[in-house]
């Protein structure tokens, strides 16, 4: 069978602690579809956590609106690191998550309103967009996007993509466009960044998908972009240097996918092979599938998930099973819908 990238599935957000995280961004961005909370061993992460099978705690939450999801990842035995220095916009790695809004006056005056850190002003060029910083020290990009997989009463739809920054752009949109499909280059620029007195230069690049085959949840997680910053006059750092996969901040980004063993392949041929293999299943209590993972040229963990059942109405056992389904064809929206069940409604 062949590759297809259905969507954004979520991105990694290593905390604190994963019920504050989950209740803020439940009350405050409408994530409160909750599909699963578990806590478990993460026996084949030890490559990104310094040989020690790290007991964890994650909640994956959705928007319903649509877009991808938050995986919300909490160490249980150990405290979660900082970076030893503040996040410059271009280090690489993963220096926002990208959220979907239709109306981004609305949500900037709310967001103003709840005294979030570090609100921009909103930038219009060719794509409209402002910034801020959650109360957890994680940098978010809302951006103006009409899309909608169903009405909701939320300003915000769910992640539509990432910023991520690179050291060579050019290397970097080979590696999205030939192993995850990012071959629209929306965007292309070389802008300055006025801060502190100074000024920056940098290339900024969008990237998006064509979207020709989409399956699964490919409806409900909708088109996603890819922001990607080279910083042209400064030496820049990773982010997560010296560092643990699950620390604080952006931990990765997931793509949910069908045709594991082909993508696997196509890693091995083009030199990303796959530095986590979960080989046939896992299982995460409430749902369970394939994931793997790679890492883009900088070093950035790539996840990808195959998934194979997903609880429906866990009370009365029913799980809607995706390895029988044909790939190439989305699932119904009512079914998809139904994951409305999960919705918490208070403060866990």
């Amino acid at each position: 069978m062949d590759e297809i990238i259905n969507g954004i599935q979520q991105i990694g957000i290593g905390v604190l602690d994963v019920k504050n995280v989950f209740n803020w961004y439940r009350k405050h961005l409408n994530f409160d579809i909750l599909l699963f909370e578990d806590e478990a061993v993460a026996a084949l992460m030890t490559k990104y956590t310094n040989g020690n099978a790290e007991k964890r705690e994650a909640y994956l939450s959705l928007n319903m609106t649509g877009g991808g999801g938050l995986e919300i990842w909490q160490f249980k035995d150990r405290v979660p690191q900082p970076p030893s220095k503040s996040i410059q916009f271009g280090d690489l790695g993963i220096y926002a998550m990208k959220i979907r809004c239709k109306n981004l006056n609305e949500m900037h005056t709310y967001l103003n309103s709840v005294a979030v850190m570090h609100l921009s002003d909103i930038t219009k060029s060719n794509d409209t967009y402002f910034y801020f910083t959650d109360p957890f020290g994680n940098r978010v990009q809302m951006v103006e996007d009409h899309y909608i997989f169903c009405k909701e009463p939320s300003r915000n739809g769910g992640v539509l993509g990432a910023v991520i920054g690179v050291s060579n752009i050019e290397t970097s949109i080979k590696f999205y466009s030939t192993m995850l499909g990012y071959t629209v280059i929306a965007y292309d620029n070389v802008e300055t960044l006025e801060k502190y007195n100074t000024s920056e230069k940098y290339r900024r690049v969008i990237l998006s998908q064509e979207r020709t085959s989409v399956g699964g949840f490919g409806d409900l997680l909708g088109p996603t972009q890819l922001e990607l910053i080279q910083v042209l006059d400064r030496t820049t750092v990773k982010i997560f240097e010296n560092r643990l996969w699950g620390d604080l901040g952006y931990i990765h980004l997931c793509f949910d996918v069908s045709g594991m063993g082909s993508i696997r392949e196509k890693a091995k041929q083009q030199n990303y092979p796959f530095t986590v293999d979960s080989a046939n299943s896992f299982d995460m209590g409430d749902a369970a599938g394939h994931f793997s993972y790679m890492e883009d040229p900088d070093g950035t963990l790539i996840e990808l998930v195959e998934t194979h059942k997903v609880p429906i109405l866990k009370s009365v056992g029913l799980y809607l099973n995706l390895k029988k389904r044909n790939p190439h064809k989305t699932l119904p929206k009512w079914l998809v819908k139904s994951l409305r069940l999960h919705r918490v409604k208070k403060d866990k």
